[in-house]
């Protein structure tokens, strides 16, 4: 019998972490069956992923109508409701983040509200809280890589909670959210305090970047580009990241127990239909790194991905694309920090969707 082509990922140090959580693969042992047959090893959610699964089922009704009698306001409620989720994924894949080197995976994610990306404090305050709720060792807060962001990630991290950064797209911003992560190590060293169970991914959104490029590669005449940038500055990121976590700064962290922020590809879904569907994990295998996937895509994967160690393939050619782009005047730094900037619009959309589907499941049920 063939080996499960998601699961075969993991011969080559990468792990797969599903982008999705609801309480139906919970519930009918979907989910057993992702981390045992598919070998899936952690899971992100984010509020467009909690508002599918509580407008779309009942499964939600009668914590809504208990907890509303509790709640104040649908913020609360909203919270009360994944934090009983994120709590019981993670106790699910807790034998995952148990095995021989402890920590290395099984976590899951749960974010601050994105209406907090611009504000160091409220993030700080809400990521402090949502720790202390969920009460897992083994759940990342998701805090944005915002330049407000930076900081609350240091002192998150300082504090000994674990992040994942998400919502990152350039080089710049992700070299210096390595930054804000190795000095709330150095913080933390500092107040004499352990760091060796502290983890953290820098989520790299791929496919956003090449929706939003290649429309000005054809323009130029540079088609033969389409679909090229995302992965290059990838190729780069994990470039950059190899350098960084062999630092001797970081060794002199490393000799205390801490683990290297891994890089975590987001946005991994197609969406070009001329492109494959498994286009994003394919390019981008590769050791110590993580790649979380929509269910379709893993889906996708099971059924005719090939996997093979990628990632440092053509390295030539990806500092070759992002050349190119600079002498076609496209400047790249510049599109990725529009990307960042629609993206915490792009996150408050369906955060505002999510509350307004939770007042309305509020009044119906009351």
């Amino acid at each position: 019998m063939e080996t499960n082509r998601v699961k075969r990922i993991h011969d080559f140090d990468q792990s797969i972490w599903l982008d999705f959580i609801d309480r139906k693969i919970m519930n009918t042992g979907e989910l057993d069956k992702l981390i045992n047959e598919d070998g899936v090893r952690g899971i992100t959610s984010n509020p467009a992923i909690f508002e599918k699964a509580i407008s779309s089922s009942s499964d939600y009704d009668e914590d809504i109508k208990t907890l509303s009698k509790e709640k104040q306001n649908n913020e609360e409620l909203f919270y009360a409701l994944a934090i009983k989720d994120i709590q019981r994924a993670a106790d699910m894949l807790l034998p995952v983040y148990n095995e021989e080197v402890q920590g290395a995976d099984g976590y899951v994610s749960l974010e601050v509200s994105p209406l907090l990306a611009k504000d160091t404090e409220g993030t700080v305050k809400q990521a402090r809280e949502l720790w202390k709720l969920v009460d897992r060792k083994n759940v990342m807060i998701k805090i944005p890589g915002t330049a407000e962001g930076l900081k609350a990630i240091k002192t998150c991290i300082s504090e000994g909670i674990n992040i994942n950064v998400t919502l990152l797209f350039g080089l710049p911003r992700y070299t210096e959210v390595t930054e804000a992560y190795i000095s709330g190590l150095e913080d933390r060293v500092a107040a004499n305090q352990p760091i060796g169970e502290i983890s953290s991914v820098a989520s790299f959104f791929l496919s956003r970047i090449d929706v939003m490029v290649d429309p000005m590669l054809e323009e130029k005449g540079l088609s033969r580009l389409k679909g090229e940038v995302a992965i290059a500055s990838a190729r780069k990121a994990y470039e950059i990241y190899k350098n960084i976590f062999s630092s001797e700064r970081f060794k002199k962290l490393e000799e205390k127990g801490a683990k290297p922020q891994r890089l975590l590809w987001a946005s991994t879904g197609s969406k070009d239909p001329a492109f494959s569907d498994v286009k994003y994990i394919e390019a981008l295998i590769g050791p110590k790194t993580v790649n979380t996937v929509p269910m379709e895509t893993l889906e996708a994967y099971r059924d005719h991905g090939e996997p093979q160690s990628r990632l440092e393939d053509d390295l030539d050619k990806a500092t070759q694309v992002l050349n190119d782009l600079k002498n076609a005047g496209i400047d790249i730094d510049q599109i990725t920090q529009k990307l960042e900037d629609e993206g915490v619009e792009k996150f408050n959309k369906p955060y505002n969707k999510l509350m307004d589907a939770i007042e309305t499941q509020r009044k119906q049920l009351s």
